[in-house]
């Protein structure tokens, strides 16, 4: 059924007319043209689509439209406050963290959940944290490095 929806969508409100069974993932890049946020496995399962709703990652290829009403949601396109990028971002880029950029955004999103919750992960924790999440690059090891710099950066301490 087509309805009006209102949400927060990287700090300003967003207003959509659009079925609200579809997938959070196709409003955002359709109808919201926001296109950091990538269409992987369509299931949930490689976290290429994942974006922040209330501070919590989510997979948006299975998130209906519906449930964000009234909530916060953030992609990467937020995460960045104008010039300056944030610390995970600029940790990607220090530790070599981003290859062909893929995965990246939805990897960024899962790791600021997890150091909002956790602000001084473990090695074994991020690792944990983020096996969900498939990158065919390879930067595994990038990837955790970025996360744990990052994290220190952002006042814990791994």
């Amino acid at each position: 059924m087509n309805r009006t929806l209102r949400f927060r969508l990287n700090g300003r409100t967003a207003t959509l007319d659009i079925d609200d069974e579809s997938s959070l993932l196709w409003a955002l890049r359709t109808q919201l043209e926001l296109t950091g946020t990538k269409y992987g496995c369509g299931e949930g399962l490689c976290g290429a689509c994942t974006v922040l709703v209330d501070g919590k990652a989510v997979r948006s290829c299975t998130t209906p439209v519906k449930d964000v009403s009234g909530k916060e949601v953030v992609t990467v396109e937020g995460l960045a406050r104008g010039d300056t990028l944030h610390p995970l971002q600029q940790a990607f880029i220090d530790h070599g963290a981003v290859q062909c950029g893929y995965c990246t955004p939805g990897m960024l999103l899962s790791a600021d959940a997890l150091l909002r919750r956790n602000p001084k992960p473990s090695r074994d924790e991020i690792a944990a944290h983020m096996e969900h999440h498939l990158c065919r690059c390879g930067a595994h090891q990038g990837i955790l490095d970025a996360i744990e710099a990052a994290g220190r950066q952002m006042g814990g301490a791994t």
